[in-house]
């Protein structure tokens, strides 16, 4: 998906050129006073035993009460899950468990389905950083065929952005302050650094800023994930690396950290 950009090199494919980047117990540290230099070159163990411990949750169980439910998705477009310069086949294998959150969701009552889409102006600063993508009214920008041929796709509201955040310069909070009602909101999507880590973040930093005690953002981490760009490919284009798995994973836990629940899937 989303590759630092500095040249408009297509890097469709590179996922599989991680090539185990990523040794789960293995770290390098740098002299330093107090550790402050500390560099890892690995996911931490800590966080990698809590991520393989992860337990999927019963949807009963996540969402009490449907009609005060939502599930939110980030990106979930062609232009990173099939075609453009930022498709990514690693995040193109989120199309099928993210189908099946919105149809269980859907089966177990739930009736808000936001899609927060990158839809950019031909001009977007965006691109200065990454590869022109989702370009407004492109085929990149359009929601991909697993969701669109569900069969309550109607009901779908979707949120164009122009940036990684989904409620800067869009109608999202609108959305959230015309649906107070919604007290779970379900994050599915990529990428877990990128734009679900914003999307999340911003469901519950805004709800303690406003003092919602009730809100629960949960994500399953079945149905989110990252691109993967090793070392060796980021060399040759001169991209900067991004390993999947320690991004992925990291990030999660971050969320965790600030109050989001992290489960394995619904069930």
């Amino acid at each position: 998906m989303y590759l630092n950009k500095h040249h408009g090199s297509k890097f469709a494919g590179t996922d599989r050129l991680l090539n185990k980047v990523i040794q789960p117990a293995d770290k390098t540290f740098i002299q330093g006073e107090g550790n402050m230099n500390t560099t890892t070159t690995s996911v931490p163990s800590y966080i990698t035993r809590w991520f393989n411990e992860l337990k999927p949750l019963p949807v009963k169980e996540a969402v009490p009460d449907a009609s005060r439910a939502c599930v939110f998705s980030a990106d979930m477009i062609a232009g990173f899950l099939s075609t453009g310069n930022l498709a990514s086949e690693r995040v193109a294998r989120l199309a099928q468990p993210v189908r099946e959150t919105f149809d269980m969701s859907y089966r177990h009552g739930i009736r808000h389905f936001v899609l927060c889409q990158d839809t950019h102006h031909p001009g977007s600063p965006e691109f200065d950083a990454f590869p022109s993508h989702s370009v407004r009214g492109s085929e990149e920008s359009t929601t991909i065929p697993e969701l669109k041929s569900l069969p309550f796709s109607s009901i779908f509201t979707i949120i164009e952005k122009n940036s990684l955040n989904p409620a800067l310069g869009t109608d999202f909070d609108k959305w959230l302050d015309e649906h107070r009602d919604v007290n779970t909101a379900i994050v599915v999507g990529n990428c877990t650094d990128l734009c679900v880590y914003q999307l999340a973040m911003h469901l519950r930093l805004r709800a303690n800023a406003l003092d919602y005690r009730d809100y629960a953002v949960i994500v399953p981490a079945n149905a989110v994930d990252t691109y993967s760009l090793s070392e060796e490919t980021a060399r040759k284009t001169g991209a900067l690396a991004h390993p999947g798995d320690f991004f992925h994973q990291v990030f999660l836990y971050h969320m965790a950290i600030n109050g989001i629940r992290i489960i394995g899937k619904l069930t």
